[in-house]
């Protein structure tokens, strides 16, 4: 996500104190939250009341709390090096998952989901362009879902992963999870895994 403008510097100095505290309340909510969830729309229509703020800021707030990975610093593939060539596929439920291509970049690596069906099919590919697809590869890695898209009968989602997996990616096992929404809080129950020899 890109860093907001900030309009001029028209701080309050007496506020630091306060907002510091604010900071250290919001790491201390991250810590004991498995999973950070947002308050029921009850309890902050009571906080709303209690403490003389609107409720949809109040919700904006939250719901911006959910997001913090998106914020978070993100790497730009640059340096292209190399191909690596993969050959790997998965069918589940009439539908291939495959892996072609590993681009190789100085500092990251770009991974490619295809996913293709009958194009006959009448009924739409279950909405799978509205899903969201979460790439783990173990310890060490971040993935992130760059960008997705395709037509009928056949879709690609784009994942940047850093540092860059090794040029021998023998052993390297790629587990991709499908999610109903962006914020990975509804998982489909599809899990896609391949390992590489």
């Amino acid at each position: 996500m890109k860093r907001i403008e900030r309009p001029a510097n028209d701080y309050d100095e007496q506020l630091l104190p306060l907002d510091e505290q604010i900071c250290a309340l919001l790491k201390k909510r991250k810590e004991l939250a498995n999973h950070p969830g947002s308050p029921s729309d009850e309890m902050i229509a009571t906080w709303a009341a209690k403490y003389g703020l609107f409720e949809e800021y109040l919700q904006a707030l939250f719901g911006t709390m959910r997001m913090e990975k998106f914020f978070k610093t993100r790497v730009e593939p640059s340096g292209f090096r190399k191909y690596l060539q993969v050959v790997k596929s998965v069918e589940v439920d009439e539908r291939i998952y495959s892996l072609t291509v590993i681009r190789q970049y100085e500092n990251a690596s770009v991974i490619q989901l295809h996913i293709d069906w009958d194009e006959i099919e009448e009924v739409p590919f279950q909405g799978h362009h509205n899903h969201h697809f979460e790439l783990t590869i173990g310890e060490g890695y971040d993935c992130r879902m760059d960008r997705g898209g395709g037509s009928t009968g056949h879709y690609t989602y784009n994942f940047v992963v850093s540092p860059p997996v090794p040029d021998d990616i023998a052993g390297l096992e790629l587990v991709f999870k499908e999610f109903s929404d962006h914020l990975c809080d509804q998982p489909t129950g599809l899990e896609i895994r391949m390992s590489i020899e």
